[in-house]
């Protein structure tokens, strides 16, 4: 493929990664708006996405996304099926502290949100599966930068789990840790976010610390963590 055709991939890809949270129906306008690309290119890769099922024309002239991608989400966690490992262990640690638990791995210099369980009432901070965010200081981002990339950000024994607020959103706060797989090698930092007005670091001595402990511990093992680091890096 020659260089034009990489980049009409590229500009094809971009249009796709306007659809967000609140914005699943977008027109025209607002796509050659959001990517910054003319009309008329927009329109042209539009109708190719759409022959290939990637994206939905309605009657009313807007786009969704098509059932194309589905299919595609689902062959992806069904690769390497660690859904069926780790969603049961976030839906456990979301139902016993009412916050939301979340996976993140490191992907392409960005964390990546691969899996998420909401609690099943009250305020929460909501995060889609497949959303990129910046490697930054947050507990989470510090769990990944400190054990994924060897970045020497913490103690040597540092207060588990990580527990920041206010990082990216002034009203979010988070605890974060991380789980490990074969080799001592970190998989991915298991996070339980929600409002700062009611997640704070006081909890992490009040049972949500022991909690999240408990989970990053069974989740390892059953990842292929050995027992001995498990049993004294959790210190259960």
């Amino acid at each position: 493929m020659g260089n034009e055709g990489v980049i009409a991939v590229e500009k094809a890809l971009a249009l796709l990664d306007c659809f967000k949270p609140g914005e699943e129906a977008l027109t025209l306008t607002a796509l050659a708006q959001f990517s910054g690309y003319h009309k008329t290119t927009v329109y042209r890769l539009m109708n190719s996405l759409e022959r290939m099922n990637y994206v939905i024309r309605r009657d009313s002239g807007v786009y969704t996304l098509g059932p194309r991608l589905l299919y595609l989400g689902k062959l992806y966690e069904q690769s390497f099926h660690l859904a069926s490992i780790v969603q049961p262990e976030l839906h456990a640690l979301a139902t016993a502290t009412g916050e939301s638990a979340t996976w993140y791995v490191i992907e392409n210099g960005q964390r990546l949100c691969l899996f998420r369980a909401e609690p099943s009432e009250g305020l929460r901070e909501t995060r889609l599966p497949g959303t990129f965010l910046p490697l930054d200081n947050s507990a989470i981002g510090q769990v990944l930068r400190h054990w994924g990339l060897n970045e020497p950000l913490l103690e040597s024994a540092p207060e588990l789990p990580l527990f920041t607020s206010g990082m990216r959103d002034p009203h979010i706060a988070a605890f974060s840790l991380p789980v490990f797989g074969e080799g001592n090698k970190l998989l991915a930092a298991l996070a339980l976010t929600g409002p700062s007005s009611r997640l704070t670091k006081s909890m992490r001595d009040s049972g949500v610390g022991k909690i999240m402990k408990e989970t990053a511990y069974s989740l390892s093992l059953k990842l292929g963590a050995p027992k001995i680091k498990c049993d004294h890096f959790y210190s259960l």
